[in-house]
């Protein structure tokens, strides 16, 4: 069983921090998903009508990581947090990426309530995760990208496990070797605050929603959180 934890230099430094890990077992990405395609056009139809639009870095939740950011040394401007790409992402072209459901539904939940969401397929994840600063010394392949190799700057929070880095600038892009497709199994998703004490509520609403769109298409779909 695959650990998350948050390292204590990364919980000293942002101390209100809560993560949601949704686990899904036996994931069947191959079947037709129908209430994740119903949510993400939903969110289409409504911000095509005007009725919705995606948060924007003037919103307090994509503000906090902002500053988070900035806070470990990255220029949230040039390198965007995930929730942000994505919600300009949407508001540009009016839809969202269609990859295959499971990514689709965190991209659908994440979009909606404004938080950074990611996932691994833990069939390729090596012993336990990490959340930590950088040493400087660590790799990175980027999702879509296999042949290339980057050094993540000494200080930037990554998560890791005991190969390599599975995520940059905490939650800006994830690896590809970890990557989700349509035949990942086991698969943990996370979703993510630096503002607990504002967002608690809407991290597990959120969660729980996640959760309800996997369920139907997993043996077993479960919550656990993490808290500094």
């Amino acid at each position: 069983m695959t650990v998350f934890r948050i390292g204590p230099a990364v919980a000293d430094a942002f101390p209100d921090t809560l993560i949601a890990v949704v686990t899904a077992t036996g994931l069947r990405g191959h079947e037709t998903w129908p209430a994740t395609d119903a949510a993400v056009e939903d969110l289409e139809r409504r911000l095509a009508d005007g009725t919705w639009h995606p948060a924007d870095e003037n919103d307090p939740r994509i503000a906090s990581w902002h500053t988070a950011y900035r806070a470990f040394g990255t220029n949230p401007r040039r390198i965007r947090p995930s929730v942000d790409a994505l919600g300009r992402r949407l508001a540009k072209k009016g839809t969202l990426p269609r990859i295959n459901p499971a990514v689709d539904s965190y991209n659908a939940v994440s979009v909606r309530h404004g938080l950074p969401a990611g996932a691994f397929d833990l069939d390729h994840v090596t012993g336990d995760v990490e959340i930590r600063h950088a040493d400087g010394g660590e790799h990175f392949t980027p999702l879509g990208e296999p042949d290339t190799v980057e050094n993540p700057k000494a200080g930037e929070i990554i998560y890791v496990d005991t190969t390599d880095v599975l995520t940059r600038h905490w939650n800006h892009r994830d690896a590809h070797r970890t990557r989700v497709t349509d035949h990942s199994t086991h698969v943990a998703f996370l979703l993510e605050t630096v503002d607990a004490t504002r967002d608690e509520r809407l991290l597990t609403t959120a969660a729980d929603e996640l959760r309800d769109l996997l369920a139907p298409h997993a043996e077993r779909a479960t919550v656990t959180y993490l808290r500094t």
